[in-house]
């Protein structure tokens, strides 16, 4: 969402809510030792990283943002247990991480970011992949599931934004008042573009981030792990200014290929209502609730995220 590229207070806390969480990244040191590589796409360098081993069909895993690298997801063990049976892919969104920053006159549409994934994909020599899409991530899985359902062998949409962005419902007023009114605050403040306004923003993503969890314990673990986040503001506010036009519900419906829907029963950041109703919308999808994670299933119920990650994955159609 248009974070700092807004009006008012309230439009601030709209563009706030998704992308704050995606800054939410492991230690510097995990991400630096990774050993990934780049290619260039129509328009941009992709840095991408693959992992695991097995037989079972690549998963590609699209992270939240828009404007965040992958590394957020890097805090869960998860992946690793799931590259047991099959090679994972992540991968930097252009204009994050490093895939570097968007060079001048680099556009940074939803077409561009399907037509990268797809991109990758090709690079890699795979007909057809497994796609798991977290938050903006989701959005971005349906859209490239609808563009390029040939190459699509099963879709697993976390936590993810409606398939109209302005139907995404959040829930954190209704919970933490005190704290997102004086998310507001900072929010005033970074939208002046002043001296200040970088700290006023680190601040308000700092709130944020604290209201994310089903697990106070886990809250804490992460947002000790994640103190050097990062958002590629320009990544964005270019997404945002495209994705709004775009209504996917006609195209979800049309999905032939198995489909797992999840959410985190506490998800404060996108209510599960939208992905129960994502699920009512694609004929024969599975709908997954997990009852004690926030916004993260895969870090805060890891063990259950697999586990029902690789019995989507593993079964026969």
């Amino acid at each position: 969402m248009n974070r700092f590229d807004v009006r008012t207070i309230a439009n601030f806390k709209w563009a706030l809510l998704f992308t704050a969480l995606f800054a939410f990244f492991c230690s510097s040191q995990t991400y630096a030792q990774e050993h990934g590589e780049t290619f260039q796409a129509a328009g941009a360098k992709i840095y991408y990283v693959v992992f695991g081993g097995g037989t079972g069909t690549p998963l590609f895993v699209a992270n939240g943002g828009p404007g965040f690298d992958h590394r957020y997801l890097l805090v869960s063990d998860a992946w690793e247990k799931l590259g047991q049976h099959r090679k994972i892919v992540m991968w930097d969104q252009r204009g994050t991480g490093k895939s570097g920053p968007l060079k001048p006159r680099e556009t940074c549409t939803l077409a561009d970011q399907i037509n990268d994934l797809d991109a990758l994909r090709a690079h890699l020599g795979y007909e057809k992949i497994d796609l798991l899409g977290h938050s903006w991530g989701g959005f971005l899985a349906m859209a490239y599931a609808s563009r390029f359902p040939e190459h699509i062998e099963r879709l697993i949409i976390l936590d993810s934004a409606a398939p109209r962005w302005s139907d995404t419902m959040f829930m954190f007023r209704d919970f933490y008042p005190d704290v997102t009114e004086q998310e507001d605050r900072y929010g005033f403040v970074a939208n002046l573009k002043e001296k200040d306004s970088d700290a006023a923003r680190n601040a308000a993503t700092e709130l944020y981030e604290s209201m994310l969890f089903y697990s106070p314990a886990h809250r804490d673990e992460f947002l000790k792990k994640m103190a050097n986040d990062h958002e590629y503001y320009i990544v964005n506010q270019m997404v945002n200014r495209d994705v709004r036009r775009f209504d996917l519900n006609s195209q979800i419906k049309a999905f032939r290929f198995p489909v797992l829907v999840g959410c985190g029963r506490f998800d404060m950041n996108v209510a599960p209502l939208v992905a129960y109703r994502i699920h009512e919308e694609i004929p024969g999808s599975q709908f997954v609730v997990f009852s004690k994670s926030g916004h993260m299933p895969f870090f805060e119920q890891p063990n259950k995220f697999v586990t029902v990650v690789n019995r989507f994955l593993s079964a026969a159609k």
